[in-house]
């Protein structure tokens, strides 16, 4: 579902660090250096950038690679030094101690299409990648060698893994998220969900509470409660358009999100968050009783013009425009902003668990480290930000 009208404005905002510039094209995806203070970009200009902070207080590039294509994703292991880049195979670096060197160390040829997304998993030895050739492959990183495929559906655009039940998720251009479970060189299909109505661009597991968070093109993020076997799904409401990457705060149990619309949230989810009621179907107003446009039979008996269907978003119930002109917001439900309500429900109810942050531009990706944040954004920027976290 689409959002209606604005969030509320915070007072607390996070300080600016820095603003990273020099790539020529996109930059597509950028991590924090633990303890470092440095950061790791790859852009579509064909380049892998480490950027360390100096005594002035800028960062500088100490390692500046270029590559045969233009690199669409990463992934980078603090404990081992690897970086894993994507392009049209996956590419494996070792980094020097000092970061000021990057080696290469293994190709991948997995893939015969452009890479979506690499994740390396260190308890495994395993790399796991997606591309638009709708593979998922996973490649032992000792030898080198292919573990096994599988074809999805879609392409894929998010992917997470869970350690203790070496079980993956996929979220693809369809709107689907699946559910893998992965041996050497066997994979099966555990189950699907489905519930946007739009392609899903990212994902986020939280391996203690079991949860995953799934962020769309329709502008929503889902949070599926994994580990409490009831299919519980919390739906979050806070951006304008496309939901671009999501990143989890396990320390205080709060989800950051960005988005195309330019804006960075934070969702606190230390709160008992309530479903979102389904949307009833009903021929007539479920308050006043009056006919829909489509009702031809009872606009008919009646002698009265059809209305149009609108749908309550506290109780689910179909209604007409006027036994819902009221807006409201419903924050334990993920409505931070005024939604269509029923009349009864004129009141905003609890107090508001987010914090927005409002940007210029579209926001591509983002990543959290404690309470150090980096983003990238058009046209090819990367901003770090402090104190993030509250």
């Amino acid at each position: 579902m689409a959002t209606e009208g604005q969030p509320r404005a915070q007072a607390r905002t996070p300080l600016l660090l820095s603003r990273l510039e020099g790539s020529q094209e996109l930059v597509t995806m950028a991590v924090i250096i633990p303890k470092e203070d440095g950061v790791i970009s790859v852009s579509e200009d064909r380049t892998v950038r480490v950027w360390l902070k100096r005594d002035s207080g800028q960062y500088w590039p100490s390692v500046y690679q270029s590559m045969p294509a233009p690199c669409t994703c990463m992934c980078f292991n603090p404990e081992t030094r690897r970086l894993s880049v994507g392009m049209d195979n996956g590419v494996e670096f070792i980094l020097s101690e000092d970061y000021n060197k990057m080696t290469p160390a293994q190709t991948y040829q997995a893939h015969h299409a452009r890479v979506t997304v690499v994740l390396f998993v260190l308890e495994m030895e395993w790399l796991l990648s997606t591309a638009q050739d709708k593979l998922l492959s996973w490649h032992c990183t000792e030898s080198g060698h292919l573990q096994g495929t599988y074809r999805m559906a879609a392409w894929v655009s998010g992917l997470e893994f869970d350690v203790e039940t070496r079980h993956v998720f996929v979220g693809d251009q369809s709107g689907q998220v699946t559910v893998l479970k992965l041996e050497q060189g066997v994979c099966t299909l555990v189950t699907t969900f489905r519930g946007h109505t739009g392609s899903v661009t990212a994902l986020c597991w939280d391996p203690v509470q079991r949860v995953l968070f799934s962020g769309s093109s329709d502008h929503s993020i889902i949070m599926w409660d994994i580990g409490g076997r009831k299919g519980t799904a919390i739906e979050l409401q806070g951006h304008s358009d496309k939901v671009q990457g999501l990143c989890y705060a396990p320390h205080t149990r709060q989800l950051i999100s960005c988005g195309s619309d330019g804006r960075i949230v934070v969702w606190n989810m230390d709160v008992n968050r309530q479903e979102t009621p389904e949307w009833l179907d009903s021929d007539l107003c479920q308050k006043c009783e009056q006919p829909f446009f489509w009702n031809f039979k009872q606009m008919w008996d009646s002698k009265k013009i059809g209305l149009r269907q609108h749908h309550c978003r506290r109780c689910g119930k179909a209604v007409c425009g006027k036994c819902s002109s009221k807006r409201s917001s419903i924050p334990l439900m993920g409505f931070e902003f005024p939604v269509r309500v029923c009349d009864r429900y004129i009141h905003a109810e609890g107090e508001v668990q987010s914090m927005f942050k409002n940007g210029r531009h579209c926001l591509l990706t983002f990543f959290f480290l404690l309470k150090q944040a980096v983003y990238t954004q058009q046209p090819s920027n990367l901003t770090v930000l402090d104190r993030f976290v509250y």
